[in-house]
């Protein structure tokens, strides 16, 4: 009797559980449907039909895990982990380029210091992703990017207070430490002047020039472990669009206008890296880092990669027929072929030469940009930038010859970092000059993204406009408030890719959400700035981009 009455008992429970989530309802509603319907995959139409009923997933954990960049460098992987109708379920994974500000002919031993770094970076970010940010997140929802930058902000900042709190504590250790001591020479009278510079090196005057210009602005401090807030709130970003079922660049579509689909969506123009000119080459030419081509706004982009292919066959092909010995072709980090000239004219006519053997014309068919790299020019010795070797201009000088630049090349519609960002006036001058004629943009000039938008305010050099590139602590609410700040301010946006890039291709669905941008020189579109159409990781976000307009225009969508 009384297992009887268990047993009933338990029937009357189970009745009234079921009775509550409405399952019986939904069964019979379910069942009614589907035999009318008599699909192939019952039961699988049964688990589609109820999976609209399942809670959402939430994030249930986040992996960190060193990786290697292109450049076999460590970086930062961060995984994401999600509840999904009662089962962990791995949902997508982000990769970080990692951000160097180490210059192209920086000493052994800077090198060495900056890769000790990175690695204790990385490992730090390792860290902060298996550890704090993997108990602050869980059972987060992963669609819900604004609640998760909120939190990775926060977690930010208090790492920032606690680096400030332990260098002020180091500082007064010190400071008490040499109040003790009592020097010797505090016995004695007053010191001589010294008649050399620290370090026994003889005091040497400036000259006018050197003295006159501004000195070198120290580079931007980087927390280590950084990289764990950005990584962590793209492949939020990522797992968000996964569970949603968009691609990427829909989803962030979506987050910048506030859930509300876009009619219309356009592809950013690639600047395809075509020549990465090195400037500790033999050669004299240190003016050009980067040349790109930028085709016609006119061509999809299938068409327009394909026509940056020809021009760079035709490169190789005039090389292989100079005459002279097939040379060996070096293959940039930029995923570009590497090459050496003696003077601007000399590089600009070969561009022109190259286009005309194949039916191009460089103004009408295709356009070029040119990456001045200018803060590795400066002799800060002299105060002047070093253009070619032994020739030396002041900054005002380089206004006046980038005028005559754009007068006698009128296809080169952009130059990115013509000058150091410290010579302001030179910058607003080069503007007013030139900038009906191309655009003036800023990348290692321009501030890094987070320190932009906490300022609220875009305190950069005059210029066109900027570079942005997701590194360290940026976060993806960053992203998207700041191009609303430059977009606002008419500033022309570029997402650009690091110098040394890792596989991930989340940076070109990043690209779709910028806002739209000033017509000018006749290209009404934003630019997207991937480096070269060689090494897998370029090639693959090429690919990825290929892949989004192919989408777009079945879906009858693109613009």
């Amino acid at each position: 009797m009384e297992a009887g009455g268990r047993r009933g008992r338990l029937r009357r429970e189970a009745a009234e559980y079921y009775r509550a989530l409405r399952v019986p309802e939904r069964m019979e509603e379910a069942l009614n449907q589907l035999f009318l319907q008599r699909p192939d995959d019952l039961y699988g139409e049964l688990a589609n039909y109820f999976s609209k009923f399942s809670k959402p997933p939430v994030i249930c954990k986040l992996v960190g895990r060193k990786l290697f960049d292109a450049a076999g460098r460590p970086t930062l992987e961060v995984e994401i982990y999600c509840t999904v109708k009662n089962y962990e379920k791995r949902i997508c994974s982000t990769v970080m380029a990692a951000h160097s500000q180490i210059p192209e002919n920086a000493l052994p031993e800077t090198i060495e210091a900056n890769e000790k770094e990175r690695n204790y970076s990385v490992h730090t970010a390792v860290e902060w992703v298996n550890e704090s940010l993997n108990t602050m997140l869980k059972h987060l929802d992963p669609t819900d990017q604004c609640q998760a930058d909120k939190m990775l902000g926060e977690y930010f900042a208090n790492k920032v207070e606690e680096k400030k709190e332990k260098e002020r504590q180091e500082k007064e250790k010190q400071e008490e430490e040499a109040a003790k001591a009592t020097p010797a020479s505090s016995l004695r009278g007053p010191a001589s002047t010294p008649k050399h510079k620290k370090g026994g090196r003889p005091a040497t005057k400036l000259s006018v020039e050197a003295s006159s210009i501004p000195a070198a602005e120290p580079a931007e401090s980087v927390l280590c472990g950084s990289l764990a807030i950005g990584g962590a709130s793209l492949a939020i970003a990522k797992a968000g669009a996964t569970v949603s079922h968009v691609p990427l660049y829909l989803y962030t579509a979506l987050l910048k206008h506030h859930q509300e689909s876009p009619e219309g969506m356009t592809l950013p123009l690639p600047m395809v890296t075509l020549l990465n000119c090195e400037k500790n080459s033999p050669t004299k030419l240190k003016l050009v880092k980067e040349v790109m081509v930028i085709p016609p706004v006119e061509l999809s982009l299938k068409q327009g990669i394909k026509r940056v292919l020809d021009i760079q066959k035709e490169i190789i092909r005039l090389l292989g027929s100079s005459g002279k010995k097939q040379p060996t072709l070096k293959i940039s980090h930029l995923g570009c072929l590497t090459l050496g000239y003696d003077s601007l004219e000399q590089l600009l006519l070969q561009m022109q030469i190259v286009c005309s053997n194949i039916g191009l014309e460089l103004g009408r068919d295709m356009y070029l940009a040119i990456n001045c790299a200018a803060h590795d020019l400066m002799d800060y010795e002299k105060g002047k930038y070093e253009i070619l070797t032994g020739t030396f201009k002041s900054p005002d000088e380089m206004v006046a010859m980038y005028v005559e630049m754009i007068d006698n090349f009128p296809f080169i519609i952009a130059l990115i970092d013509p000058l150091r960002k410290e010579d302001r006036e030179q910058w607003s001058s080069i503007c007013c000059a030139l900038g009906s004629k191309c655009f003036v943009i800023a990348e290692d000039a321009a501030t890094q993204i987070s320190k932009l938008k906490t300022e609220q305010s875009i305190n950069i050099v005059k210029c066109s406009g900027v570079v942005l590139k997701y590194i360290n602590q940026t976060k993806v609410s960053d992203l998207i408030e700041l191009t609303g700040i430059l977009d606002g301010q008419r500033h022309v946006t570029i997402l650009g890719s690091q110098d040394v890039e890792s596989s991930d291709e989340s940076l070109v669905d990043l690209a779709r959400f910028l806002p739209s941008l000033l017509q000018a020189v006749g290209l009404g579109a934003r630019f997207l700035k991937l480096g070269g159409l060689s090494r897998g990781e370029r090639v693959a976000k090429y690919n990825r981009l290929l892949a989004i307009e192919e989408e777009l225009a079945a879906n009858g969508a693109l613009r």
